[in-house]
C-alpha cells in the first residue's frame, strides 16, 4: 500500500489557505513532498471565488466588510463558495500516479471516491452520480447565479438527489490540484447576501433553486434522526474515506519549512493582493 502524506493545517485566512495549497503543489512538483491529502478551516469566514469570476461584478465587498468576512480568489474554476462551517480538503498528486486518469472528469471520480467513502463513514447514503446528459447535468447547477458548488461535466456527489459536495481541480506542473468544501451546516441567506443579482427578484429565485439542489451533511443527518456531526468527526470519517477510497495509507506530518517559505511567498506576492483577486 503506497502511503501519502497527510496535513491538517487548522484555521487560516483565505488568502493563506489557497498560498499553502500551491505551495505544496509547487513542492510536490519539483520532488520535494509526497502525495499530500490537506484538511484546513477558514479564520475569519470568508468567501472565495472561481478564477474565472469576476469580481467587482459578482460580489459585494461592502457586505463582505460589513459581516467580516474574508475573501480570495480561488487558482481553480467554479463559482462563489462561503467557507464557514465546513471542513475543506485538498489533494495534491502528480498527474502520472499510477491509476490516476489523464482526463479531468475520469479524474475528478478516482479522486473523489475518498469523498464518497467519508460520507458514507458519516451515516449518509451518498453516490456517484453519473451525468450523460445536459438534462442531467442542468438537474446539478444553478443557472444564472454567481453561487453554486463546481459542478464537474460529467460526474457528482449526491444525498437524496442533492449535491453535497463542491470540487475544483486544476493542473500545474505536472500536478493536479483537487480541493473542495464539505459542508456541515449552510447558510444560504448569508451567501446570497454577499453576491450581486441584477434584481431582488432573480435573488430570491435563485437562492430557491440552490437551496433545491444543495445540501449540507447535518441537514441530512437530522432527516435520519442522527445528531449534528462535529468537526472532529467529519475529519475522522473523511480521513478514514479517502485512505479507504483510494486504497492507500495516510500519515499525520506538517508542511515542511521549504512549503511554508513557499507560501508566505505566494500569500504576499499573489493570494494577499487586489492584483490577483479583483484581476477580472
Amino acid at each position: 500500500m503506497v502511503t501519502w502524506r497527510f496535513i491538517d493545517s487548522g484555521l487560516r485566512s483565505a488568502a493563506a489557505n489557497m498560498a499553502l495549497d500551491e505551495a505544496i503543489l509547487i513542492a510536490h512538483s519539483e520532488g520535494k513532498a509526497p502525495p499530500t491529502v490537506r484538511f484546513y478551516g477558514w479564520e475569519p469566514a470568508a468567501l472565495s471565488i472561481g478564477y474565472f469570476q469576476k469580481a467587482e461584478a459578482e460580489v459585494s465587498f461592502e457586505e463582505l466588510a460589513k459581516q467580516g468576512l474574508g475573501f480570495v480568489r480561488r487558482p481553480t474554476g467554479g463559482r462563489a463558495v462561503l467557507h464557514d462551517k465546513e471542513l475543506t480538503y485538498s489533494i495534491i498528486v502528480e498527474e502520472s500516479y499510477p491509476g490516476l486518469p489523464s482526463s479531468v472528469t475520469e479524474a475528478y471520480r478516482v479522486l473523489s471516491e475518498g469523498l464518497l467513502q467519508g460520507f458514507r463513514g458519516l451515516g449518509l447514503d451518498a453516490h456517484m452520480v453519473t451525468l450523460a446528459s445536459e438534462e442531467e447535468k442542468q438537474k446539478y447547477a444553478t443557472i444564472g447565479s454567481s453561487a453554486c458548488f463546481d459542478s464537474p461535466s460529467w460526474y457528482e456527489l449526491v444525498v437524496e438527489g442533492r449535491k453535497v459536495a463542491g470540487s475544483a481541480q486544476m493542473r500545474q506542473k505536472g500536478v493536479v490540484l483537487q480541493h473542495g468544501s464539505i459542508l456541515l451546516d449552510l447558510d444560504t441567506e448569508q451567501l446570497f447576501s454577499v453576491l450581486k443579482f441584477r434584481s431582488e427578484a432573480l435573488k430570491e429565485r435563485l437562492m430557491a433553486s440552490f437551496k433545491d439542489k444543495a445540501v449540507a451533511v447535518n441537514d441530512l443527518r437530522s432527516v435520519t434522526g442522527q445528531p449534528p456531526a462535529t468537526l472532529e468527526e467529519a475529519k475522522a470519517a473523511f480521513r478514514t474515506g479517502f485512505a479507504t477510497g483510494m486504497g492507500i495509507a495516510l500519515e499525520q506530518s506538517a508542511p515542511t519549512a521549504y512549503e511554508e517559505e513557499l507560501a508566505a511567498q505566494l500569500l504576499a506576492e499573489k493570494y494577499g493582493t487586489d492584483e490577483w483577486n479583483l484581476r477580472r
